[in-house]
């Protein structure tokens, strides 16, 4: 972590002083942060077959839902005062302006996709119920490791309320975005390819 961050007093830190210190450079240039609830939290490096995973995703769903929705790779959205996570992906509200003039918050996400090599345990534990709490109405977590898609969806204060377990061979469908499915093998992959 920052040396500059190991100096600061053990307070929980808003979206607000977030932002301030990104714009005051604040950050090494390498760190991959997100905020959760008020903590900065070092994000994994990315693998080769999470990034490829991302990308093969990022193209398909462009492919799908061009001029629908906004795409995002890898971008902030504010939660809450508190939480600023950067998810794999997130299919945003389209607005013309692509989200240049204000940040994107919960109320403006679809469908959040988290992509797990190592971490789907806290995907799953930590950042879904998260994801609920703030109205998400669906996320889908990519676990490579089990090599599997869940859809969650039916968000609540606790957590989402229904979980659908989607194998190779099957589609992996939104419950929100109409017509929006993906081969569950076109998201996960050749799996000799390991």
């Amino acid at each position: 972590m920052n040396s500059f961050l190991a100096t600061l007093p053990n307070r929980k830190f808003s979206v607000e002083d977030y932002h301030r210190f990104i714009e005051k450079g604040v950050f090494e240039p390498e760190q991959r942060l997100e905020l959760w609830e008020g903590e900065f939290v070092e994000m994994s490096p990315i693998g080769r077959r999470h990034a490829g995973c991302v990308d093969a995703l990022t193209e398909i769903l462009i492919g799908q839902l061009r001029g629908e929705v906004i795409v995002r790779s890898q971008n902030p959205i504010i939660l809450n005062d508190f939480s600023e996570p950067l998810p794999d992906l997130s299919l945003l509200k389209r607005r013309a302006d692509f989200y240049r003039n204000i940040n994107a918050t919960a109320k403006d996400v679809l469908l959040v996709i988290e992509v797990a090599d190592t971490t789907s345990k806290y995907d799953r534990g930590v950042k879904f119920p998260k994801y609920s709490a703030s109205g998400i109405p669906e996320s889908w977590l990519v676990d490579l490791e089990s090599d599997r898609v869940e859809i969650h969806s039916g968000p609540t204060a606790s957590g989402y309320s229904f979980v659908k377990i989607i194998q190779r061979g099957e589609r992996a469908e939104s419950t929100v975005i109409h017509g929006l499915g993906i081969a569950v093998d076109a998201i996960l992959g050749d799996p000799s390819a390991r």
